[in-house]
């Protein structure tokens, strides 16, 4: 083999005999850009609608509560939004006991 081949001569035997393509290269054309100015859009200020006050559910949970054991007790009303009265009775247990020592349900009502 011939170790002495040229570049082009490579070219060739690789990839075949260059054919030149006859193709006029259309000019490109820049289109003019327009300039985009971004503007803030001018809101009005948001009036807030007043929303019906849905119908919430609600019970009354009544509680006797004291810090002395078999002391003076007095009642305590809490109310709960919900429905399920032992979700109602935890809350208003949880709450009471933030305050006093011992803490007796009396009776849960719906209102």
């Amino acid at each position: 083999m011939n170790s002495d081949l040229t570049e082009e001569e490579m070219r060739r035997a690789l990839f075949g005999a260059a054919q030149p393509e006859e193709q006029v290269p259309t000019p490109l054309i820049k289109e003019p850009v327009e300039e985009v100015v971004l503007a803030k859009q001018v809101l009005a200020p948001a009036t807030k609608k007043k929303v019906a006050k849905a119908f919430t559910p609600r019970l009354r949970v009544t509680l006797r509560v004291g810090n002395e054991f078999e002391g003076k007790m007095i009642e305590l009303i809490h109310e709960a939004d919900t429905l399920s009265s032992l979700l109602a009775e935890q809350e208003a247990v949880k709450a009471a006991k933030k305050k006093y020592k011992y803490v007796e349900l009396v009776s849960v009502k719906s209102m």
